[in-house]
């Protein structure tokens, strides 16, 4: 990813007001899987102006606009993250609701094996795993 999520708003002709700059910078800087709550918390204390309504605006404009992708991992949370970045998969611990990105080579190839074999080229995929830790016994 060379650019910026302003740089992708602003390509597609995205009118990129101060506080929309601000929830971009946020999403940007985003190491987790945010929601628009904790873009609010995030966004507001950098401009204390910013409505939680602008946030759910930005948020939906920049999903439509195609910058962000949507994620939905059955706690009733949706969540954002930058849709140019690099592949990764999702586990989600249904105890703590923290999700994971990994990269298995061995998935990737799998899942390339499995559309051969039923006859189609993979264009694309997400995989989302749910699970709880291990106890040490």
């Amino acid at each position: 990813m060379n650019d910026t999520i302003t740089d992708r708003c602003e390509a597609k002709g995205l009118r990129m007001t101060d506080q929309r700059r601000t929830i971009a910078k946020v999403l940007e800087d985003a190491e987790d899987h945010p929601d628009v709550e904790d873009l609010y918390l995030r966004a507001s204390a950098v401009d204390p102006h910013i409505s939680i309504a602008t946030v759910y605006r930005t948020v939906k404009l920049f999903e439509e606009a195609g910058i962000l992708d949507k994620l939905e991992f059955g706690d009733g949370r949706a969540r954002y993250e930058d849709a140019e970045r690099d592949h990764h998969d999702h586990l989600i611990d249904l105890q703590s609701g923290e999700v994971i990105e990994f990269v298995d080579a061995d998935i990737e190839a799998l899942q390339e094996r499995i559309a051969r074999k039923l006859g189609y080229k993979l264009k694309g995929h997400k995989l989302e795993l749910y699970g709880v830790p291990l106890k040490d016994d």
